[in-house]
This record gives C-alpha cells, sequence and structure tokens, in this order.
C-alpha cells in the first residue's frame, strides 16, 4: 500500500511555478559586415528604439552578441547615461554590468535621433509602450511617434522589427504601409518588417532572453526569414519562425489574456471558497498535482503593463470574446470585493485608519502601472476612511502622490484599525501586529501571510485563504 502524502508535500504545478533552465551561449566568432544580409555567423548594426525597462536590456543583450547597437531613447538622461557606460533600469541583475561591458566596448551607444540611428542601423527595433487610452482603447501616440522618428532613415535593405505588443494586425496593417510610404521602398524587396513579441519579466530578462522561445512573424516569408535570422544571432533561446505577424501578434495577446482569465476564475473559485469553508490554496494545490490543471493565484488584482491591458488590444478589435470581458471585470472588482469585506468586519470605513502595505504593482519592481493600490486608496478614501501606505521601494513624496499618508516601516500607529497588504513582499512577514494596538482586522492580499502572529480578536482575511 502505498504511503499516503500531504498535498503541500507533493510536487506543484502551480500557475506561474515552472522555472526553465535558460541555454548556455552557444555561438561562435563573428564577422561584422555592412551591410547586413542575415548570412550566418554575420553581425551588423542595430538601433533599439525605446531603451527602458525592456528596451535597455535587449540593447545590452545584442551589443553583447557582436552587434553594433545604436539605443534611441527621446530622454535626455537616458542617453546620458547609456554614454556614460551606466544603466538607468535598477532591480534588474546583471544589466549594469552588461551596459558598462559592452559601452566599454566600443558596442553600446545612444542618441535622441532617431532618424540618424536608422539610417546607421541594418535592423531597427522597436520598443515603446503602447497602453491603453481612458477608454481603455489601444493608445498608439507613442508608437506612431516612435515610426515617425525612424521612418526618415529606413533605407534600402532595413530590417524593422516590433517588439512592443501589438492589437492584431497593426504590423501589417498600419506600420508596414507607413514605412514603405515613407521611405519609397517595396516590402519583401527591399524593405523587410516583422513582429517579435517582448517575452519578458522585469528583474529577469537577462534569463527570460535566454530562456524564452522568440517568436518571429514578418509580412511576408523574407521578413521573417531576416527577422529570424537576426535573433538567432544574438539571443540564446530557440527561434520560432511564425506563418505570419498576425500569428505572432495573437500569440503574445493569447499568452497575456490566458493568464487574466485563469486569474479570474482563481478568483471566482476563492469566492466560493469563503462562502463553502474551505482554504482555496488547498483546492488550488490538489487540483494543480494533476498535470493538466494549471490553476493560478487568486489575489486582490492585476497590475503591470501586460496582464490587465493586452486583453483589452483583443476587445478593441473582437468585442465578441465575452470570457475575455468577464475576466477584466472579475480581477478589477476584486478591489470592491476586499473593501466590502473590510466594511463588513468594521462596520463602516467612515473615519477609519487604513493601512496599504505594497503600492508598486509587483514586489521588488518600482512600477506603478495598473497597480491595484491606487484604486484601493481611492475607494477607502470614498468611503470616508484615513488610507496610510508604506512601500519600501518608494519614498514619502513618491507616497503622497498616490494619495495616501506616508507611514515608515516600525512607527506605531494606535489608530490603525486595518492592514491590507496590496503585494506579497517578504518584508510583511516581519510585521510586528504591536504596532497596531487598535488592529481589528488585517487583509492577506496574495495570500502570502497566512501563518503571520495576530492578537486575538483580529480578523484575518485572505482571497479564498483561511488560517
Amino acid at each position: 500500500m502505498s504511503p499516503i502524502v500531504r498535498i503541500a508535500a507533493a510536487p506543484s504545478l502551480l500557475g506561474g511555478s515552472i522555472d526553465l533552465l535558460p541555454n548556455e551561449c552557444r555561438h561562435g566568432p563573428t564577422r561584422p559586415v555592412r551591410p547586413w544580409t542575415a548570412d550566418p555567423g554575420t553581425v551588423g548594426t542595430v538601433a533599439v528604439v525605446g531603451a527602458g525597462k525592456m528596451g535597455l536590456p535587449l540593447a545590452a543583450q545584442f551589443a553583447s552578441h557582436g552587434w553594433s547597437v545604436i539605443a534611441v531613447d527621446i530622454d535626455p538622461a537616458v542617453v546620458a547615461a547609456i554614454n556614460a557606460g551606466r544603466s538607468h533600469i535598477g532591480e534588474e541583475p546583471g544589466l549594469a554590468e552588461l551596459v558598462a561591458d559592452t559601452h566599454a566596448a566600443g558596442r553600446l551607444r545612444a542618441t535622441l535621433d532617431g532618424a540618424e540611428a536608422a539610417r546607421e542601423a541594418d535592423v531597427v527595433v522597436l520598443i515603446v509602450p503602447l497602453m491603453l487610452d481612458a477608454a481603455s482603447h489601444p493608445d498608439h501616440r507613442s508608437m506612431d511617434a516612435a515610426v515617425a522618428a525612424v521612418a526618415p532613415g529606413i533605407h534600402a535593405g532595413s530590417t524593422v522589427i516590433f517588439e512592443t505588443t501589438l492589437p492584431v494586425g497593426d504590423t501589417r496593417g498600419l506600420y508596414a504601409p507607413w514605412l514603405a510610404e515613407a521611405s519609397g521602398l517595396t516590402l519583401e524587396e527591399d524593405l523587410f518588417v516583422a513582429f517579435s513579441p517582448e517575452r519578458l519579466y522585469s528583474g529577469a530578462t537577462l534569463r527570460n532572453l535566454a530562456t524564452y522561445p522568440k517568436l518571429v512573424g514578418g509580412v511576408g516569408p523574407t521578413s521573417t526569414a531576416r527577422a529570424a535570422a537576426f535573433y538567432d544571432s544574438v539571443l540564446d533561446a530557440d527561434t520560432v519562425a511564425m506563418s505570419s505577424a498576425e500569428t505572432a501578434e495573437f500569440a503574445k495577446l493569447a499568452d497575456t489574456t490566458y493568464r487574466d482569465v485563469n486569474i479570474a476564475l482563481a478568483n471566482q473559485f476563492a469566492a466560493y471558497a469563503d462562502r463553502v469553508g474551505v482554504d482555496i490554496g488547498e483546492v488550488i494545490a490538489g487540483a494543480n498535482s494533476q498535470p493538466y490543471s494549471h490553476i493560478h493565484q487568486p489575489g486582490i488584482g492585476v497590475g503591470g503593463h501586460c496582464i490587465p491591458v493586452y486583453p483589452h488590444f483583443l476587445l478593441d478589435r473582437a468585442p465578441e470574446l465575452g470570457l475575455v470581458a468577464l475576466a477584466r471585470q472579475v480581477n478589477d472588482g476584486q478591489v470592491g470585493v476586499v473593501l466590502d469585506a473590510m466594511t463588513e468586519v468594521l462596520g463602516t470605513l467612515e473615519g477609519r485608519v487604513v493601512l496599504v502595505l505594497g503600492l508598486t504593482y509587483r514586489h521588488g519592481v518600482k512600477e506603478l502601472a495598473y497597480t491595484r493600490a491606487l484604486p484601493i486608496i481611492t475607494g477607502l478614501a470614498a468611503r470616508g476612511a484615513r488610507p496610510l501606505a508604506y512601500d519600501p521601494l518608494l519614498d514619502a513624496g513618491e507616497i503622497a502622490a498616490t494619495g495616501a499618508e506616508p507611514w515608515t516601516w516600525g512607527d506605531p500607529q494606535p489608530d490603525v484599525e486595518a492592514i491590507v497588504t496590496q503585494t506579497g513582499d517578504p518584508a510583511w512577514r516581519s510585521l510586528d501586529a504591536g504596532w497596531f494596538p487598535g488592529l481589528r482586522m488585517f487583509v492577506d492580499g496574495r495570500n502570502t501571510l497566512r501563518e503571520i502572529a495576530l492578537p486575538e480578536g483580529v480578523a484575518y482575511k485572505g482571497i479564498g485563504g483561511r488560517r
């Protein structure tokens, strides 16, 4: 008879826990050529347009594999930092060293002049933000400006690759014709345009570049082959040539939208777990011990540049995707679920002092894009509460700009009646409830603190999590 094994000790296939190993570099010596025509073993010049959190790691990666890289940005401070051999991006392991090394080797420099960079380059990679407008439609202004900036420098033989996530059809229907008309070149003859989505995670970009297959789809077979040859020369992960730009665009949107829908399902499961009195964490661990189940984690909501944004790129062109729309409503609605739970325990939020821990969209990443902390703070204030907040990555002025009063770690606050964690920062485990003698409720917004010591009479509320 087989021994009984507790679920917690079984192998986990929990959403997001699969950790792939990066590939070893397999490239041999390279030969600089001009112009670059995609011959194996050759390198040329590439312009990376947008030197931000994702663009700078790409630029450094390309330079580390022998390419001459021109980083293009609209921020003079960013350009100056790169030209001094410094990374302006923090919390990104290995990036500062790679920028310094490739700059010292003469293969990485920066400029404000997109047209001149494109004129010098064999390959132009665009990776600038494309977010949402106030009505949750794709906002193309930054990408339009980037394309307008490089278009005067596009020349015969240019390969232009869009890495910014785009709605399906934009590479072929919007930007390729724009570049062809501006340059007077002919697509698939002397101008090559492709889409290849970035698949990077802040805090692990260089590792991701060596791990995840690179999807590439062009406006035609020659564009696909050119773009694939470029990535094959600069990345250690596999390059996957897809049948079209649209297929590659859709693949990225399907990836991120799947996660949003999966998290929404987990959030609805969590609500039911609360109603029937079971722990959703145990339920998910049990379900995911069978390899066909890959349920993600519930939480207070979804933030960041990707998961809350890209489903809207699909909905903008395909409003009939009702499941996608519902998932967005469920995940954005988690803030209301938490505020209602606090109201139920405290009776009212009017005049209550509530501490919000973690303001960035994810712990360890200094970025507020679509963070759920902002609607939490706004919602608390709208219900008459006085929100305090703390995040180890933000200073007092940055915290105050969110609408909350800054709180200093370890400062006793007898008026605080509720605490809500918006990130899963491990630092919260050292929180001392003794700092808050008036505490009545603790909301574990990421289900990471079920073992936290709380005084008797303090209500613990997880997202479907029980103690």
